[in-house]
């Protein structure tokens, strides 16, 4: 008789529960948390500089334009050193989803490719991954746009 091994006995039946029972736990509570934590951090920085801003004497609209600058900035600087990748790992979606992220999102690749020179690696690879929503972005304001001036009017 055939020695049973643990993949013997694996039926259809069973097959989900076997899944299920050899999937690794993840900790969705935890991932979450730290998820809203960190990007709620990162927006709450974005609206401490725009109040320092207007502290400063810039009017309220060229400070909100300031401060996102200012985000991106330091988010490519992070990206550069390392230091911006780590906080992906810890804090997930959290560091994606502000204006942060997509500055991360044209870095990273133009960071790694460098070494195929500035047309072809940085320049090229920049918009790899956020190309295809600077595309998107315009394609739907001009839509926006074409519909606003149907129904409203020019200007």
């Amino acid at each position: 008789m055939k020695p049973k091994t643990e993949f013997s006995e694996i039926t259809i039946e069973n097959y989900k529960d076997y899944v299920f029972e050899k999937s690794p736990r993840s900790a969705h509570w935890k991932n979450m948390f730290w998820a809203f934590l960190v990007g709620g951090l990162i927006c709450a920085f974005g609206q401490v500089l725009i109040e320092l801003y207007i502290i400063w004497g810039v009017k309220a609209e060229l400070a909100s334009s300031l401060a996102s600058a200012t985000l991106i900035a330091l988010a490519a600087i992070f990206t550069g050193v390392g230091v911006y990748d780590k906080l992906g790992r810890f804090a997930g979606a959290g560091s994606t989803v502000p204006i942060t992220g997509f500055s991360n999102a044209m870095v990273a690749p133009a960071i790694e490719f460098r070494s195929e020179g500035l047309i072809y690696g940085l320049g090229a690879k920049m918009f790899l991954i956020a190309g295809p929503v600077v595309v998107n972005g315009v394609l739907v304001s001009v839509v926006v746009a074409l519909i606003r001036s149907l129904f409203l009017g020019v200007g």
